[in-house]
């Protein structure tokens, strides 16, 4: 048997360290039998059934705690099985929900707003949807490896980018940060759409130059390759004003902490929207509150699957003004605000 080598034992020892967010206990709900590919079976109803999250890659952050939320309503609603979907998330996630796939999905402030006032992705076709809840800030990150020449995001006009997988809140954010530093995000860089893991296995391999990835912090994908040594967080917290301005609120310039990621000695500035979990508007107001009650009462177990649910505030989850708080859920954050 060939010994292990040096790189592939420390790329092992990251992976499990990643893989530590993730309790047993929850790995469940992602995996068979309660994986799904597809939507529940439409029980939004509140006579009982099975529940289909739309969470986004396994590379993110939407995925495994997606899995916590579903162990927690399997445990905590009676009558209710919960199921996660592996999308290309934000806006896939609004689509699941609008046509009934999913029942339950996660989607950055952003792409929710858009959903709400039938914008961008959803042109002429306001989406039905409510939040269940702010649940957390996604962190846009843009990263690059040691070689490259890429500094700032100006230095990414002609390289090749990922800008995240199609239909995502990385992507929609991406392209508007390209244009916001003078880069023509179709002619002036050589455009590629990969998910997290995808954006780190070519980073690995010199395909790509650069990428994009909006997800909590830590994000699983980063933690493995900042093990590398050679990974460089790019400052793009000076895009956050002029997308405000043009778009919304919901960018924030915030610091991506020191020593988030391996290797990381400085604060890194980033931009922060907000994450939303979002249902339809015909979902059942009790079935609304029984969710958000399971969630936010289990919000220390939560933070075992990933540390981002910290971030989870009844009194504050309810303050979103870009979209409708859902009644049910509404009713909860009153009562917690007591």
């Amino acid at each position: 048997m060939t010994a292990m080598t040096t790189h592939a034992r420390k790329r092992m020892q990251r992976l499990c360290a990643a893989a530590v967010l993730v309790p047993a206990v929850f790995l469940s709900a992602c995996g068979s039998p309660a994986a799904s590919s597809g939507g529940g079976d439409g029980s939004a109803s509140g006579e009982g059934g099975t529940l289909s999250i739309a969470t986004g890659g396994t590379g993110g952050v939407y995925y495994p705690l997606g899995g916590g939320f579903a162990t927690v309503i399997r445990d905590g609603i009676k009558g209710y099985d919960a199921t996660v979907q592996e999308t290309n998330a934000s806006v896939d996630n609004m689509l699941l929900v609008a046509n009934g796939s999913a029942q339950i999905a996660f989607g950055v402030g952003d792409v929710v707003s858009d959903a709400v006032k039938g914008l961008g992705e959803f042109e002429g076709k306001p989406q039905e949807i409510c939040s269940l809840g702010n649940i957390y800030n996604n962190f846009m990150q843009a990263v690059t490896v040691d070689g490259t020449g890429i500094q700032n995001v100006q230095d990414m006009a002609g390289k090749v980018i990922s800008v995240g997988a199609p239909s995502s809140a990385t992507e929609v954010a991406a392209l508007r940060i390209l244009e916001a530093a003078g880069i023509d995000p179709t002619s002036g860089i050589q455009r590629r759409q990969l998910g997290a893991a995808e954006t780190v296995a070519a980073l690995r391999d010199g395909t790509i130059d650069a990428g994009f990835w909006s997800g909590g912090l830590p994000t699983g994908a980063l933690i493995d390759l900042a093990g590398d040594g050679d990974m460089k967080l790019l400052a793009i917290g000076e895009y956050a004003g002029p997308l405000a301005e043009k778009f919304g609120a919901y960018y924030v310039k915030q610091d991506i902490p020191a020593n988030t990621y391996e290797g990381q000695s400085h604060a890194v500035s980033a931009i922060a929207s907000p994450n939303i979990l979002v249902a339809s508007k015909k979902m059942a107001k009790q079935l609304q509150q029984d969710i958000t009650t399971a969630l936010f009462d289990k919000k220390e177990a939560l933070v075992k699957v990933h540390p981002a649910a910290a971030e989870m505030d009844s009194a504050t989850a309810g303050d979103v003004s870009f979209v409708e708080t859902c009644p049910g859920s509404q009713a909860y954050f009153d009562k917690a605000g007591k």
